[in-house]
């Protein structure tokens, strides 16, 4: 299995406005590509230096090779869609993972 993450870094002014759009179209689009299993968004729990507000979206997909089909067939559209309307109020680093190993707890919480 194999996770794209993304990072992005929002400025306050348009927080609110990303977060839906983020969470009714984007990742919904995303996952509509059919090259994605799930999503899982989470709040980077740092303070950054240059302000706002930042997420990591992970992704995840099947293969590398699924991963690429993505690049080469629907990044351009969904990547530009975010530039778009936010133009210089985000700022996102994307970083390619590959899962070695994972480990559920047997304990549970009551």
């Amino acid at each position: 299995m194999y996770i794209y993450n993304v990072t992005t870094n929002v400025d306050e002014t348009i927080h609110q406005e990303w977060l839906n759009w983020m969470k009714t179209k984007h990742i919904p689009e995303m996952l509509a590509t059919g090259k994605f299993t799930t999503a899982k968004m989470s709040q980077v729990m740092i303070e950054e230096e240059m302000g706002g507000i930042t997420y990591a979206v992970q992704y995840t997909t099947d293969s590398i090779e699924t991963l690429q089909e993505y690049y080469n067939e629907d990044a351009d559209r969904l990547r530009n869609e975010a530039m778009q309307l936010f133009k210089n109020k985000i700022v996102a680093f994307r970083t390619e993972l590959k899962v070695i190993s994972e480990q559920f707890s047997m304990a549970t919480k009551n």
